[in-house]
């Protein structure tokens, strides 16, 4: 039962394998830092495009539409545009939550497409 490998999936799996290790490094830089706000940025981004490829992935349910892991992808654009706002107001705590809150959610979502039958299964495992 071997998945090919879509455009959607390739942009997806392409935005989401640098946001987890960027997202490891912020998580141990010093905050507040040029690298830190240059590779939050970064990260942001590589958020942003794995949530909105994320729409066009849908092999869980064989093409049939969105399944609740989409709600995940949602959540993404929320919390990046809340963790965005909430640091623009000096709000370190709220942004920190967000952003700390979007990366278990990544490491989640990692865990979950390790799954039997899954391509990142069948790639790694």
């Amino acid at each position: 039962m071997a998945q090919e490998l879509t455009l959607a999936s390739a942009i997806h799996l392409a935005a989401v394998m640098p946001a987890v290790a960027i997202g490891v490094v912020q998580l141990a830089a010093p905050k507040g830092t040029r690298p830190h706000k240059l590779f939050g940025w970064i990260w942001v981004l590589a958020m942003l495009t794995a949530a909105l490829s994320s729409f066009w992935v849908m092999e869980i349910r064989k093409g049939a539409g969105w399944s609740v892991i989409h709600l995940l992808s949602v959540w993404v654009l929320v919390a990046m545009a809340l963790a965005i706002w909430h640091i623009r107001r000096g709000n370190v705590r709220a942004h920190q939550r967000y952003m700390v809150g979007t990366l278990i959610g990544l490491a989640a979502a990692g865990i979950g497409a390790l799954m039997p039958g899954r391509f990142l299964a069948q790639l790694f495992l």
